[in-house]
C-alpha cells in the first residue's frame, strides 16, 4: 500500500471521526449549563469603561444631530425648507 493511499484512508475514517468529536465537544463546551454568566460577562467587555450609557447618546426627540432637523424629513422636504 502506498503512503498516499494509506493517509487517504486514514483521513477518510479515523481523522474524520476525531474531528467530528472535537467539533461536537467544542459546541457542547460553548453551550454547557452554567456558561451564560461567562458569555454575558465577555459580551460586556467593550462597554466596561464607558462614561455614558449607549442609549444616552441617542436623541429621543427624533431630531437629527447633524443639522437639528427632524430625522423623518426627506431630502426634497429639506431642500424646500432651505430655500
Amino acid at each position: 500500500m502506498e503512503t498516499y493511499t494509506f493517509l487517504r484512508h486514514l483521513a477518510d475514517s479515523w481523522v474524520l471521526l476525531i474531528l467530528t468529536l472535537i467539533f461536537l465537544g467544542v459546541i457542547f463546551w460553548a453551550f454547557r449549563p452554567g456558561s451564560r454568566r461567562v458569555h454575558d460577562d465577555a459580551a460586556e467587555v467593550p462597554f466596561r469603561h464607558d462614561e455614558k450609557k449607549p442609549d444616552a447618546a441617542r436623541p429621543t426627540d427624533g431630531t437629527d444631530t447633524r443639522d437639528g432637523k427632524s430625522g423623518a424629513a426627506t431630502d426634497k422636504e429639506r431642500e424646500k425648507a432651505d430655500g
